[in-house]
């Protein structure tokens, strides 16, 4: 693992030296940039120049000090080659999910028309349900210095999923290649793609996860054209390998470029983080995570559906909606995460959460082209920024960095259990194609983000009560 320099040497001919350095590491004097174990004092009885005294053995080496956010290079060419790998990770995990769109309205029209909206939409919310809850294996197992074997092997079962996907004929083998295996490599990606530039980044942290993050939409637009396209003029099974294919190109980039920074510590901590319970703003930024997650991906089921059977688009153009969507998601993952440097990542989430809702409420008006397109692109900046701001705001709620795996992991949990149920309740809620319940599966959409918001606003006033700050 890659350092700045080598630690400070404290002198053992004097005790003084020593305890200079446990003040700089520790208090607000000035710290060396990679941390290290404190050099151990020389013993009172022994000679000075000897080091320290015998003893009945050698004890435990001393773990490395723990990462803060005031030890870290905020920028560099290795710094931002690891913000542009993260984006290539997020253009094969949240990029592709976020093209499940035009697969759902494939596998309605044409693979698996004999199974009704919500037990496809399961296949996708299967997908990003994993893309989190593996989080709480690879969230310690990245503490944990694995970070390498976690690309690896995420990246590997990834391509895999999509390759086979492309063979798919039955809807159990579409739900075990691009539900249950993509899914699993996604979860093993994610959180240390966005965990990593916290060893790299401090003060523009919220601006390098947002500009990791446009990986997402713009795979998420391009994505969806491509594979209209391909898949009218070659047919399903090359449409999904086209895709395949350039997925293995882009890992290459990352496995050859990502490295961690900061050494795990020496003594492995466990997988959940038991100071996070009793942290009142995390526990309820946690529950926020969870209603919002729940409904913010709704709309990106199902507005392809929602304009061809309202009749605001033909088959041949609703799929661009979709396009759309991720579009106005490029905005959305790099404006509000630039404002979060400055005035705090969770007040923008709050912002964010509302102004979704705000939308989610406005799409019972649509009845035209033009407004369904408006709705996409403006729904699709907002949504992004609650997508985006999460990680930066976890990493807020995190002072020690060498948790921030198991407390991302944590958060993770619930985003994922939400999202695993979130879709297949709103297609439960709509009903059959013949007589859909749009306003119910809309409502609910807006009553889960209306939810989350009070909560992270809660959140806030809570951190504020605690720190005495508004930027948070």
């Amino acid at each position: 693992m890659e350092k700045d320099h080598d630690p400070e040497k404290a002198s053992t001919s004097d005790g003084s030296e020593s305890d200079r350095l446990e003040t700089d590491t520790t208090g607000s004097g000035t710290a060396s940039p990679t941390p290290g174990p404190v050099p151990a004092r020389a013993d009172p009885g022994s000679d000075p120049g000897s080091g320290p005294g015998p003893g009945p053995g050698p004890g435990p080496e001393p773990e490395p000090e723990p990462a803060t956010h005031s030890n870290v290079p905020d920028g560099g060419l290795l710094a931002w080659l690891q913000v542009f790998c993260s984006a290539i990770i997020l253009v094969a995990t949240w990029g592709v999910v976020n093209t499940f769109g035009v697969f759902q309205a494939y596998y309605e029209s044409s693979l698996l028309s004999d199974h009704g909206a919500s037990a496809i939409s399961w296949i996708g919310s299967v997908q990003a349900a994993l893309l989190f809850l593996v989080g709480v294996v690879a969230g310690p197992l990245y503490d944990a210095g694995f970070f390498r074997h976690l690309l690896a092997a995420g990246l590997f079962l990834l391509v895999l999923g999509q390759f086979v996907t492309s063979v798919c004929r039955a809807y159990w083998q579409v739900m075990l290649a691009q539900g249950v295996a993509m899914g699993v490599g996604m979860g093993l990606l994610f959180l240390p793609s966005a965990a990593i530039l916290s060893q790299y980044f401090s003060k523009r942290r919220a601006l390098a996860l947002g500009l990791s993050s446009m990986g997402s939409p713009v795979a998420g637009t391009v994505f969806p054209i491509l594979f209209s396209r391909v898949e009218a003029r070659a047919g399903f099974g090359w449409a999904t390998r086209t895709l395949a294919f350039i997925l293995l190109g882009l890992s290459a980039i990352p496995l050859a470029f990502m490295r961690t920074r900061v050494p795990p510590p020496a003594r492995r901590r466990a997988s959940l983080d038991a100071t996070a319970l009793r942290d009142a703003p995390y526990v309820l930024f946690v529950a926020a995570c969870f209603f919002s997650f729940l409904t913010l991906y709704v709309s990106f089921f199902y507005v392809s559906l929602h304009a061809t059977s309202n009749g605001l688009a033909d088959a041949a153009f609703a799929p661009y909606l979709v396009t759309l969507l991720n579009a106005g998601s490029v905005v959305g993952r790099v404006v509000p995460n630039a404002l979060a440097d400055r005035y705090g990542s969770l007040n923008l989430i709050v912002a964010c959460t509302l102004g979704s809702a705000a939308l989610a409420l406005g799409w019972l008006g649509v009845r035209s082209l033009a407004g369904a397109v408006a709705f996409a692109v403006l729904y699709g900046a907002l949504s992004g920024g609650v997508v985006s701001l999460t990680p930066s705001v976890i990493f807020t709620l995190s002072p020690d960095l060498s948790r921030v795996g198991a407390r991302t992991g944590m958060c993770f949990i619930a985003a994922g259990v939400a999202i695993l149920i979130g879709t297949p309740i709103a297609g439960a809620i709509l009903g059959s194609l013949e007589d859909p319940n749009w306003t119910g599966t809309i409502l609910y959409t807006a009553a889960g983000l209306l939810l989350a918001t009070v909560l992270y606003a809660t959140s806030r006033v809570l951190l504020y009560k605690k720190t005495g700050s508004f930027k948070g």
